[in-house]
């Protein structure tokens, strides 16, 4: 099997898309009451987004990969927007939709209102199940292979990143 292609993304690339997402949020004149960040991936460009507009914080970890974890604060997010709040959830990348899919459903059976959610990210893939509402660029995964590593990913070994690139074949096939 031949090893993906890591694609570094520069940490002022990285500024510049949130930028972007800012502005598109501003553009669109919507504000929600509360971003969250999606563990682990989305945590980092959710905090600074939340610098950037002024807007508060929550995270919830759904890569860690301990059944129901998240589902408690899940729950209040859910009803969160019965008492009608507004959140926006942030992931670094919406590829093929399988978190942002899995977190609305999570809302939805919590009882949370779906208008009341919207999605950020920093990639996203055309090709992807899920639709998201901001974004600041797009990739069409059936010519665009490239395994994407944010800064903060950087701090992995190479070894590490080539064999979770390589967990998911069929995005990078």
């Amino acid at each position: 099997m031949t090893a993906p292609e890591l694609c570094y993304i520069p940490y002022a690339d990285f500024v510049d898309d949130v930028q972007a997402v800012a502005a598109a949020l501003q553009e669109d004149g919507w504000k929600p009451d509360h971003i969250v960040g999606i563990g682990r991936g989305g945590l980092v460009p959710a905090a600074y987004l939340s610098h950037r507009t002024g807007i508060s914080l929550l995270s919830v970890d759904y890569s860690s990969g301990v059944p129901s974890f998240a589902e408690e604060l899940m729950a209040k997010l859910a009803a969160a927007t019965g008492e009608g709040r507004t959140i926006l959830l942030v992931d670094d990348i919406n590829d093929s939709g399988g978190t942002i899919e899995a977190l609305r459903k999570s809302l939805v059976d919590h009882g949370a209102i779906a208008e009341r959610v919207r999605v950020a990210v920093l990639i996203d893939n055309l090709r992807s199940a899920a639709r998201v509402n901001y974004r600041s660029r797009t990739i069409d995964r059936s010519s665009d292979k490239r395994w994407f590593v944010f800064p903060w990913e950087a701090m992995a070994e190479r070894r590490t990143l080539i064999e979770e690139a390589d967990a998911v074949p069929e995005r990078l096939a």
